[in-house]
Formats: structure tokens, C-alpha cells, sequence
């Protein structure tokens, strides 16, 4: 296998965070500058690597210029485009929550849901396809129109309503706006060119990749505990002990204890190694985890 994927990466707001995630994972994306729309990840399995912005890369995909890339629910709804999602990746610009897409009003407005928007309402929105089917459905009858940004600021001048992404709705409220209905979650996604994709050997690299950004991601957040525990005393160590399915027990040679091992929260670390300790372990020892695949 040498260079079997043409892999697209999202440029922008995900930009940082998607490079952080290939690092984790052992594909480090290099470029010449952080301004160059060119790189190369140093693995056999990708060719080349073009990083572009998340409202093209579905189109791009979808056509066969790239077999693999990262983008988000959102731009495959707003594009229509006819991709196959391998899998979500749960991380966005700042934390591991999707991205909403919400209809929202002003505080102040009357709409308290969608249906209440009255005939030839301005709605405003980076979402024009996503925001008329949406509508569609709800048999309303809007005036939609294209935002290039600062879609929040438009109320209630310019609009009576948008369709604006929020992970918190803390920025909206900010603006004086409140939610009225939520048009989608939108969590970032591993998509890959169907023709690409009906093809073995870009099939299996595909998931290769796949199975190693979810690793990386599974694993953040969390550490493995190693520890040594008397026979008395292991059944209340495996009490205070969390696990993702049940702890590692082994007996220890010539019969002096068991060895334990389990991976926990790392939030919760500083407060179960003493616990831990309390409970009778000993020899406690905290490691990170690069990669967890189940």
C-alpha cells in the first residue's frame, strides 16, 4: 500500500483542532506554513493532503477531486452532497459537543416556535438550502436570505429571524437572541467518495484512519491506573474503582497479591488515588493513553 488517499482537511474555525487531533494520532500533518492550502501526512496510506474550507470539501469529495475528507454534518445537509459517512468524530472547535444549528429570534419576539414565523419572514443564515427545506417541512413561507456572517447582529433590523450554529448559546444570548427550535446537530464527520469507497484497498486505508482518529479521541480525557493490592484488601479496591467494562486482575508471582489495572477519568484521578490508597493499594501508578480502540 503506498499513497492510496487524497485526504481534504477542514480549514478555518476546525483548522487548529483538526491538527491537533491528526498529531495525537500519529499523522502529523506538515506544511511549509500555517497560510499553505498544501501538506503531507507521513503515512502510506494518504498521497496527499489539500487543507480547504468545510463548505466545499462535501462537494469536493462528492466528485471524486479527493477520496477522503473531514467536514460537517451541517455542510452535507447544506450541500446536498451525495458522500459516505464513515463514522462521526466528536470534537469541534473547542470542545467534544456538536454543533447546533438553531433558528433563533430575538428576546423579545412572539415566535415561540417555528410555526409561528408569519408569511415572508426575513430569515437570514449561512444555511440557505438547509434553512428553505427546513421551513419546507414546517410549511412555512419565508424570505431567505444568504448571511456572509455576523448573521446574529441582523436581528431585528435586518431579519426576523436566523439560522445561526451554536455549541452553548452563550453568543446568541449575548446578542439578544433566544432559541426557538433546533435544525440540526452537527457533529464533525470522516467522509469519503463512494467510488473511492466501493474499492478494497481505499476501503480498508479509510478505515485505518477512521480507526485511528476515534482512538485518539476515545482516549482522550482519560488515563490508565496500575496498581498492587492484598488479597484482603482487593475487593475494596475494586469497589472504589471506575471502569469502562471491569478492571484487569492478575495474581501476582508466587502468590503475594494481585496487580490491578483499569482506566479511568482523569478529572477524577487526584481524588481515586487516594482513596485508592486508603483502600489498601499500593505501588499506584498513573499513565497517559495515546490511543483506546474497541
Amino acid at each position: 500500500m503506498s499513497g492510496v488517499l487524497r485526504l481534504v482537511l477542514p480549514k478555518g474555525s476546525l483548522e487548529a483542532a483538526t491538527l491537533q487531533l491528526f498529531e495525537e494520532a500519529d499523522l502529523p500533518v506538515r506544511r511549509s506554513s500555517s497560510v499553505d492550502y498544501s501538506a503531507t501526512v507521513a503515512d502510506p496510506r494518504i498521497s496527499d493532503v489539500k487543507i480547504l474550507r468545510p463548505q466545499e470539501i462535501p462537494r469536493y469529495v462528492a466528485r471524486g477531486l479527493f477520496d477522503l475528507g473531514i467536514t460537517g454534518r451541517d455542510w452535507i445537509e447544506e450541500t446536498a452532497s451525495d458522500v459516505v459517512s464513515l463514522g462521526e468524530l466528536h470534537y469541534s472547535k473547542a470542545t467534544a459537543r456538536p454543533v447546533n444549528v438553531v433558528l433563533a429570534v430575538g428576546a423579545d419576539s412572539m415566535v415561540e416556535k417555528v410555526e409561528d414565523l408569519p408569511p415572508g419572514a426575513r430569515v437570514h443564515t449561512e444555511y440557505p438550502e438547509l434553512t428553505r427545506r427546513y421551513l419546507a417541512r414546517h410549511g412555512v413561507d419565508a424570505e431567505i436570505t444568504l448571511s456572509y456572517g455576523a448573521t446574529e447582529a441582523k436581528v431585528p433590523d435586518i431579519a426576523d429571524a436566523v439560522v445561526e450554529i451554536t455549541e452553548t448559546g452563550r453568543a446568541l444570548r449575548a446578542a439578544g437572541l433566544r432559541i426557538v427550535d433546533t435544525v440540526l446537530v452537527s457533529y464533525t464527520e470522516l467522509v469519503a467518495n463512494p467510488a473511492a469507497h466501493a474499492r478494497s484497498e481505499k476501503r480498508q486505508a479509510m478505515e485505518d484512519i477512521l480507526t485511528l482518529l476515534q482512538g485518539t479521541l476515545e482516549a482522550r480525557g482519560k488515563v490508565l491506573v496500575k496498581l498492587n493490592v492484598s488479597g484482603a484488601d482487593l475487593e475494596a479496591v475494586i469497589a472504589v474503582l471506575p471502569a469502562m467494562r471491569a478492571p484487569t486482575v492478575s495474581e501476582l508471582f508466587g502468590g503475594g497479591g494481585y496487580a490491578v489495572e483499569t482506566v479511568v477519568p482523569k478529572a477524577e484521578i487526584n481524588t481515586l488515588i487516594p482513596a485508592l490508597r486508603a483502600g489498601g493499594a499500593t505501588d499506584i501508578i498513573e499513565l497517559p493513553l495515546s490511543k483506546i480502540v474497541h
